[in-house]
């Protein structure tokens, strides 16, 4: 009798991919090149790096990739607001995973495919093209840690379709330092290698994205456990100088990341502090973008701080150790940093020369030099940036122009910016004149606040309220005032 051509230890043949038509639909007019490029800037919109090409579109299409990594998942689910992955053509993730060990006689690579990492990139470890062995780059704990914050990652997508507002965003960065614990113990930890970047650069990502959606308030304390471990991690010295420069840059941007933290929740003495160790860690390796980045910062802390003078000192500083990245974008939010100095000095002429430098360097348009922090910097910000100045200058008309134009321009991504511009615009409509109209915005950033716990965005609101208590009588007020009042007080 003869034997079955087909034995248990072969593997079956892969089902052909089935071409993903709806993607193909959506991408509509563009070519695969022009939609790449759309990826790309939506991409930097939230922080995600990405490096999708004509090929990749067309691999998607085809249907080679049935369900995309996470960060293209970020990217579409940002290009495509309420969908799902399903939505868009893609398998669920559930039914590609793939998670189970191979056998020893199993044909690698036999499961559905799933894009774990960006195919072809030469640190995509599951490309059957890339001629590294994963151990060339990433040893057996490497690896081992890498799965478990795929695990992690997985932790967190649950929780945010579960949950929702800040309460989740609190639980997720507290789930996010679990991946830290060892090295936030004090507990010894080893040399760190590649894995361990990701780790920290992933953190910083989280952190930004966290803070977009939901504010600082929750999230500050959480925050402080993967910073401590980046900086253990520091400590025990990489064995390799790419990965220790890539390691001081994650950790001091981390570092800095946390801050705004701090600062966002009226923590300014340890937002300070934060910053400052971000620029001792840049000017220890001569980071110029990292210095940059926290002298920035550092300005808008003096600023709100009350110390105008330093946040001119500092955005100028920014501004000539900024010049050398060449990123024309970076430089528009210095000027607006030093324009925000001049404010609180009550130099209106240092503060619209800075202005107008902001606006004509904003205008140059984005470019491939531009910091991966600065998504958050588009058209709303400047006219939000633009109206807080002239709020300092008592031009409450001009202020609320401005506010306006930000919180109508603001991607609603950013549901914190949102509020805050919002917050902006009641304040300077309710010190203009305008109570009925401030009531109405300020009505607006509280149907807002069950998302966002920010410090900053309910003292403005409690300002705006106090100088419409004698307009109780005016239309909304007495409504906006009594359901302000019904807020919970932060501590």
């Amino acid at each position: 009798m003869a034997s079955s051509k087909v034995t248990s230890s072969q593997p079956m043949p892969a089902r052909p991919p089935r071409p993903n038509l709806v993607f193909r639909e959506l991408r509509g007019q563009r070519s695969p090149a022009e939609f790449a490029a759309a990826v790309r800037r939506a991409a930097r919109e939230i922080g995600e790096r990405v490096s999708c090409d004509a090929r990749y579109v067309g691999r998607v299409e085809a249907g080679e990739i049935r369900c995309p990594n996470y960060a293209y998942e970020r990217v579409f689910l940002h290009m495509f607001p309420g969908r799902a992955l399903t939505d868009l053509g893609f398998a669920s993730r559930a039914s590609v995973r793939g998670r189970r060990a191979q056998a020893p006689d199993e044909t690698p690579g036999g499961h559905e495919p799933y894009e774990t990492q960006n195919p072809h990139d030469p640190n995509n470890l599951h490309d059957p093209n890339n001629p590294h062995d994963p151990h060339d780059l990433l040893g057996h704990h490497e690896i081992h840690a890498l799965h478990e914050t795929c695990e992690e990652s997985d932790v967190l997508r649950r929780a945010f379709m579960t949950g929702g507002g800040a309460t989740v965003a609190a639980a997720s960065m507290g789930q996010m330092g679990l991946a830290f614990d060892a090295a936030a113990a004090g507990r010894p930890v080893r040399r760190p290698g590649t894995s361990d970047v990701y780790a920290v650069e992933e953190a910083v990502r989280r952190i930004r994205l966290l803070d977009d959606r939901h504010g600082a308030d929750g999230l500050y304390r959480r925050a402080s456990t993967p910073l401590r471990a980046a900086y253990a991690l520091l400590d025990a010295g990489a064995t390799r100088q790419t990965t220790a420069d890539r390691l001081h840059s994650g950790a001091g941007e981390l570092a800095i990341s946390v801050g705004w933290l701090a600062h966002d929740s009226g923590r300014f003495d340890d937002a300070r502090s934060h910053y400052a160790e971000a620029l001792a860690t840049a000017r220890m390796t001569g980071d110029d973008g990292l210095e940059a980045h926290a002298f920035c910062n550092t300005a808008f802390l003096a600023r709100d701080a009350g110390r105008p003078r330093e946040a001119v000192r500092a955005a100028q500083a920014a501004q000539r150790v900024g010049r050398s990245l060449g990123s024309a974008r970076l430089m528009s939010l210095l000027a607006l940093r030093e324009a925000g100095g001049w404010a609180g000095l009550a130099d209106r002429t240092g503060c619209e020369q800075a202005l107008v430098r902001a606006q004509t360097l904003y205008e140059r348009g984005r470019s491939e030099a531009d910091p991966e922090w600065m998504s958050f910097y588009g058209e709303a910000e400047l006219e939000g940036l633009e109206a807080q100045c002239w709020s300092t200058l008592g031009d409450w008309t001009r202020a609320a122009r401005h506010a306006r134009r930000a919180a109508r321009l603001q991607d609603p991504h950013f549901t914190r910016n949102i509020a805050l511009y919002t917050a902006e615009l009641a304040d300077d409509l309710a010190r203009g004149g305008r109570p009925d109209e401030a009531a109405a915005a300020g009505m607006r950033v509280l149907d807002l606040l069950d998302q966002v716990q920010s410090s900053r965005i309910q003292t403005m609101l409690a300002g705006t309220a106090r100088v419409l208590l004698p307009h109780r009588r005016a239309s909304g007020v007495s409504g906006f005032l009594e359901r302000h009042s019904s807020l919970p007080r932060t501590a």
